[in-house]
């Protein structure tokens, strides 16, 4: 189906439409057979062959499913409704799951979150049935983005940001980010894997997305705690980043040349799909002068891995299929062998990426040397002025009662005036 999408969009054709994921067992979570219904209806899906992809299914992907009878029409009627009548309509059994529990409802819905990070035309339902139990789960998009992709087809991202503004926010805020296309670069296929059939021209194209969004407040502080690496397939289909390779990573990248602290990689926590997470450590977070109320802006770094590959030898679906399951299978070694160019790419866009952050950084360091200048005139005239009427309006207007909480009060107003200086910014998804 999404090879049916890919070329829609690269004859310049809508894909919009909807994707439901029904599962269930017939005897609750001791079930050992699991039943999974696949219904895809719209234009992203005109054109595939439910009888054909079956087929392929078992031959390719799964050799322990096997037909069952489809769920009841009632299951389906609403998402009916909403997209019209179906483009597709796959349902079988999986023989001996042990594992029908809340578990793999986590795994399910966590590879369908990711995959519509960049699938946004597609509207995905999420529908679980154990025994008498029924959980539904609609993965809306707020907020979307659309990024050229050079001579492939253009993808849009879900850009939607859940962070609320600070406390101190008294302007528009944007609740969205901005994805970056990046560079592509050729990967050289390693002779194990020419050996098992990948051939053709294989590369990587980056896309970063920094989020929240700041650009309105280019004075405020940030720091950035979490980078996120997903890796997709030519078909853009989340694939599970090789962990080997990535939580390697950390160690060959110039942390002071990015402006960072030390990163290490995180666990996958068992959800593989959704990629490799590192977290950045920040050098001030034991400081125990640290104000509160002055805690920088906590970001997240998504950067997206590509896979695009062409090969003139195969046109098939089956053939698409196999190639991107060997791709798969050989992504480790493909990566490995790459090390040294993916690693350059890797800082090269980071660095690019966190170039507005380390500027805000000397931004704030020559704000911060103006305020202290600011504050210490400003106290030391009050407090050698002779003048008792003078003093006394000053302290008034600030509401204080002596020089020191003057002091503090003025130091906190500087804060403010700097930090929080709002630039409307046409581009940024405003309240």
């Amino acid at each position: 189906m999404m090879q049916t999408s890919r070329q829609r969009k690269q004859q310049g054709l809508k894909t919009t439409g909807g994707l439901l994921v029904l599962l269930w067992t017939e005897n609750g979570f001791s079930a050992q057979k699991l039943n999974c219904t696949v219904a895809a209806a719209g234009l992203w899906c005109a054109g595939a062959d439910s009888q054909a992809l079956y087929a392929d299914l078992r031959t390719t992907l799964f050799t322990c499913i096997r037909a069952c009878a489809d769920p009841d029409p009632e299951e389906l009627s609403a998402f009916t409704d909403l997209y019209g009548s179906l483009g597709l309509l796959l349902t079988f059994q999986v023989a001996n799951t042990e594992d029908c529990t809340p578990k793999l409802q986590a795994h399910v819905e966590e590879f369908l979150q990711t995959f519509g990070l960049s699938n946004t035309e597609i509207k995905i339902h999420l529908k679980f049935k154990w025994g008498q139990q029924t959980l539904e789960r609609d993965l809306r998009v707020k907020r979307k983005s659309r990024v050229a992709m050079g001579d492939q087809p253009p993808l849009t991202f879900d850009v939607t940001c859940s962070a609320q503004p600070p406390w101190a926010v008294k302007e528009r805020w944007c609740h969205g980010g901005h994805p970056v296309r990046g560079g592509r670069l050729a990967l050289s296929i390693p002779p194990p894997a020419m050996d098992q059939g990948v051939f053709g021209d294989l590369r990587v194209q980056f896309v970063t997305l920094l989020r929240p969004c700041v650009l309105q407040y280019p004075n405020l502080p940030t720091e950035l705690t979490h980078i996120q690496v997903l890796v997709y397939s030519p078909s853009n289909v989340p694939v599970p980043a090789p962990f080997h390779f990535f939580s390697s990573l950390p160690a060959a990248l110039d942390c002071q040349q990015l402006g960072l602290g030390r990163i290490h990689c995180s666990s996958y926590k068992d959800l593989v799909h959704s990629g490799v997470v590192f977290t950045v450590e920040q050098e001030h977070w034991d400081d125990p002068v640290h104000e509160s109320a002055h805690v920088p802006v906590q970001q997240s770094l998504q950067l997206f891995l590509f896979l695009q590959h062409d090969d003139p030898f195969i046109s098939e679906v089956t053939d698409f299929i196999a190639a991107e399951m060997l791709i798969e299978h050989h992504l480790e070694d493909i990566l490995s062998n790459n090390r040294q160019a993916i690693t350059a790419a890797v800082q090269t866009e980071l660095c690019n990426c966190l170039k507005a952050q380390n500027r805000r950084k000397k931004r704030q360091e020559t704000l911060k040397s103006a305020a202290a200048v600011i504050l210490s005139s400003t106290i030391s005239i009050v407090s050698s002025s002779s003048n008792t009427d003078f003093r006394n309006t000053c302290l008034n207007s600030m509401k204080v009662c002596d020089t020191h909480e003057l002091s503090a009060s003025l130091r906190e107003s500087l804060w403010r005036t700097t930090a929080w200086k709002f630039l409307p910014k046409d581009r940024c998804y405003s309240a």
